[in-house]
């Protein structure tokens, strides 16, 4: 553990005018505060944000953020307040322990729902200040260094499964390569043991096995390169465990069949010097096609710049150079915080694009686990580039389509998108791009996004900004249904209700707008007395429960304007319930159809006699058809059924009229009372987790 003096003359050689008072109270301050408690290890509390404190001045980060290294834990952990910190640090130190905290605060939580508002915390104290990722990403290092000493393998599991999930990936995504290896390492021996052992002990048996192979290859590189008069340095290393361990689950190979496990550093002095480098390697060994990857001319979105290529050196032996100047070296490896070093006056803001989605991901996202979803898409690094046709770069997840481009490009854009057009040719929105593809989005000013769309789409911005769209067209579809219903609830209330009375109910229901009430009623989140009472206090006293009533009436149908014992039959295109408008078609030597008024069937009616009708005041009981979308998982089905039995309702047929990954398209013939009756069936299976669509057919 670092000593006192030892941390502030580390700040100190980087940074001579750091206030070293400051950062003496800071230390002390976390000693007496931290007191006798210790960690799993049983070493001192103290001594862990005192490690991180020290990983921060390996970054050479600023004082404030040296403080809050310190300082990151004693809210959480020991009486201090934050307003104990402002009053002895300052409000910046302050601002940024109050973002670390909140990060750790969901201990209780389940454990999808812990990690995901975790990570909203994460994002939103991030986006304000860059430096609460920077100091949390060394707090998760330096835990992860000691996982070992925690005795529950259960719980060295979530910790691993939430580091490899999340931190690395972050840290990846702010360029900190050198951190997102050791965590990927750390949380690898965690997670699958055996792999482990297995590949770090084939390494170790290569390195004793090889005779210095490595710096004999880096060595016949650099002199290559000296005699095409270029300075350069060249170092090589066996690949990470956790990177041979990927591409042999991802190729499906043993270890002895991954053939590039040996990886070497270029360092140049300037970018011309890199691409001579590489025309340099390529004509003193045979390169592999499709291997070659220019990240200088296209950065990658956390500002990684190299160029990769492998090669076959001698008969067989393939290995894996990344070419880079000193500049771009540095901030590969430590990516923004190289930007916070103490000295910067142009320090980034944190609002790269990559966050902006992120934040916008948090905004749409309905519930912990679809956040957590969302943005486990959104932080995975494997990417392709595409470009608008004006030029304008964006990189992507691998598999991507046109639709994940659109909204990539704006939010807005996606929403309007109605076809595309990829490199010229008209292509059907779920194809799937390729590196280099120019992407042309064709919108329109009506279109709105699709749930199918949902079944091709990966990432995350999409996912979130389409199930967003979706569920406030589902809204107010809610509410309209909620408006009818509502006209009839008011029909009950034994006086006439104005605009007036529809005031004061929503402010004894505590409620902003009429939408609001009317979306309740179409949802089922409010009973028919409820509202009588929020708009008539006293209505309901003496009320019969009439639950069930229409249901033991029976059926029991009468059609006016029809001719006394003419017959007539309930069309089958429309299944017209009653409460529905309705109109008579009458062909010759036939008998009477009976069809809802807005049946697209009756366009064909053109040579029948059209007759007004309307349903008899006491009709009761019809089938009504629904055409309903449930989500293709386990358990849907039966959450449909259990709406019907709820909304005591007999199913006649069920029938599954389309299957589309992941969802399945039900034709479904119910025996209702009257519209009311189907309206609420309706309304409560589009209130379900299991429907995706619920409609009339």
């Amino acid at each position: 553990m670092l000593r006192q003096y030892e941390l502030v003359e580390r700040v100190l050689e980087y940074d001579p005018d750091a206030d070293e008072a400051m950062l003496n109270r800071a230390y002390v301050y976390t000693v007496q505060k931290h007191g006798t408690q210790t960690r799993a290890s049983g070493d001192p509390y103290f001594s862990h944000p005192v490690e991180v404190a020290g990983l921060m001045t390996d970054l050479k980060l600023d004082q404030e953020t040296i403080a809050t290294a310190l300082l990151h834990d004693t809210v959480e952990d020991t009486l201090a307040t934050i307003d104990d910190i402002e009053a002895n640090f300052g409000k910046d130190v302050a601002r940024l322990v109050d973002g670390v905290t909140k990060l750790s605060k969901i201990e209780q939580m389940p454990e999808n729902e812990r990690a995901a508002e975790n990570l909203r915390k994460f994002l939103l104290a991030m986006s304000e200040d860059i430096r609460v990722l920077l100091v949390k990403l060394g707090d998760r290092l330096h835990n992860m260094r000691t996982l070992h000493f925690i005795k529950k393998p259960e719980k060295r599991q979530r910790i691993a499964r939430e580091t490899m999930d999340i931190y690395a990936p972050l840290a990846e995504r702010v360029g900190m390569y050198e951190y997102m290896r050791e965590m990927q390492l750390l949380a690898f021996e965690q997670l699958e043991p055996e792999a482990y052992a297995t590949i770090t002990k084939r390494l170790q048996q290569i390195r004793d096995e090889d005779g210095g192979q490595v710096d004999a290859i880096a060595l016949d590189m650099k002199h290559a390169l000296a005699n095409a008069g270029l300075q350069v340095e060249v170092s090589g290393r066996e690949k990470h465990p956790y990177s041979i361990w990927k591409k042999m689950a991802e190729r499906h190979v043993s270890f002895e069949q991954v053939t590039d496990i040996m990886a070497f550093r270029v360092i140049c002095e300037d970018v011309a010097d890199c691409y001579r480098a590489m025309g340099v390697l390529h004509t003193t060994w045979q390169f592999l096609p499709g291997k070659f990857k220019d990240y200088i001319s296209t950065p990658k979105t956390n500002g990684y710049k190299s160029l990769h290529t492998s090669l076959i050196y001698g008969k067989s032996m393939r290995v894996e150079v990344q070419i880079r100047t000193r500049e771009m070296h540095k901030t590969n490896e430590f990516g923004l915080a190289a930007h916070w070093a103490y000295k910067q006056g142009d320090r980034p803001d944190g609002a790269v694009g990559w966050l902006r989605d992120l934040i916008e991901i948090v905004d749409a996202s309905h519930d912990a686990e679809e956040l957590l979803e969302h943005t486990r898409m959104a932080i995975y690094q494997d990417r392709i580039f595409a470009f608008t046709p004006k030029g304008a770069l964006h990189q992507l997840p691998k598999g991507s389509t046109a639709v994940d481009f659109a909204f990539s490009v704006h939010t807005e854009l996606g929403t309007q998108t109605v076809g595309a057009k990829i490199n010229g040719r008209h292509m059907p929105l779920r194809t799937q791009l390729n590196n280099g593809d120019v992407v042309e989005i064709l919108k329109g000013k009506n279109a709105e996004p699709q749930m199918s769309w949902l079944g091709f789409v990966i990432t995350g911005k999409a996912r979130a900004a389409i199930r967003r769209a979706v569920r406030l067209k589902e809204r107010h579809e809610v509410a309209e249904i909620g408006q009818k219903l509502y006209d009839e609830i008011v029909t009950r209330v034994p006086a006439k209700i104005g605009k007036k009375a529809l005031r004061d109910a929503l402010k004894r229901l505590d409620m902003e707008e009429d939408e609001d009430l009317f979306y309740a009623i179409g949802a089922a989140k409010i009973t028919d007395r409820a509202v009588m009472e929020a708009l008539m206090p006293g209505s309901t006293e003496g009320m019969a429960d009439e639950d069930d009533e229409w249901l033991r009436s029976g059926k029991s149908l009468s059609i006016r304007g029809l001719t006394p014992g003419v017959g007539y039959d309930l069309a089958e295109c429309c299944h017209p319930v009653p409460g529905d408008r309705i109109v008579g078609l009458r062909k010759q030597d036939k008998g009477v159809e009976v069809h809802a008024i807005d049946c697209h069937q009756l366009a064909t009616g053109i040579d029948s006699d059209w007759l007004d009708l309307s349903w008899g005041r006491r009709s009761r009981g019809a089938v009504g058809r629904l055409r309903v979308t449930l989500y293709d998982r386990p358990g849907t089905l039966a959450e449909m059924a259990g709406i019907f039995a709820q909304n005591v309702v007999n199913v006649k047929s069920l029938e599954q009229t389309q299957l589309d990954h992941p969802f399945t398209t039900y034709e479904v013939d119910l025996e209702v009372q009257d519209l009311a009756h189907l309206t609420r069936i309706l309304s409560a299976l589009r209130a379900s987790d299991a429907v995706a669509q619920a409609e009339r057919a």
